[in-house]
């Protein structure tokens, strides 16, 4: 496994090790204590999984506390634009974000940790995308930002996404008060 720091601390990019033949691939998804070694010593305690179309857009969303959730991402099939948004107040990267596509053939991961706007991109339609997460779900403490906010700078590289009602509704970065 190598896992690669970004520019934002504490977000990190997880490459597998693959081993593959003419019968198909194996490769680690997970290994507690590489990833211990690499700075994420959070338990996970809960998996997840969506099915998307193409052209579907979900987030950017953030679990506040104190339910904050740490998130370990990835596709199982099809491929993503996978986006984190720094939205830790005394962060020197607050507000910068993190734009990758993660995708069933490059096997990249992504950790987010507690503190991030999350959200994807769907590339492919009958995309898989799977997450595990160092905190149970809490619908009272659940937020989010508009996946547009001018002063984010994200480059989703599409104009009409399909979207939930609540990420239709969600606050501008601009307007946006971090609980983190």
């Amino acid at each position: 496994m190598n896992i690669e720091k970004t520019h934002i601390a504490d977000l990190l990019i997880i490459t597998p090790t693959v081993f593959g033949d003419d019968r198909g691939h194996f490769f680690e998804s997970y290994r507690e204590d590489t990833l211990k070694g690499a700075g994420i010593n959070e338990a996970f305690v809960q998996d997840n999984q969506s099915l998307s179309g193409k052209g579907i857009l979900r987030g950017l969303h953030f679990q506040r506390n104190p339910y904050a959730q740490g998130k370990l991402v990835r596709v199982l099939q099809g491929a993503v634009l996978d986006v984190a948004v720094d939205i830790r107040k005394e962060s020197e990267t607050y507000g910068q974000h993190l734009s990758i596509e993660l995708s069933a053939d490059n096997k990249k991961m992504l950790y987010v940790p507690p503190g991030f706007a999350h959200g994807f991109l769907t590339l492919e339609d009958d995309t898989i995308f799977c997450y595990k997460c160092t905190n149970y779900y809490d619908k009272e403490s659940e937020g989010s930002i508009l996946w547009n906010s001018p002063s984010l700078g994200i480059n989703w590289d599409i104009d009409d996404p399909k979207l939930s009602d609540k990420d239709l509704v969600a606050k501008d970065f601009s307007d946006f008060n971090s609980p983190f």
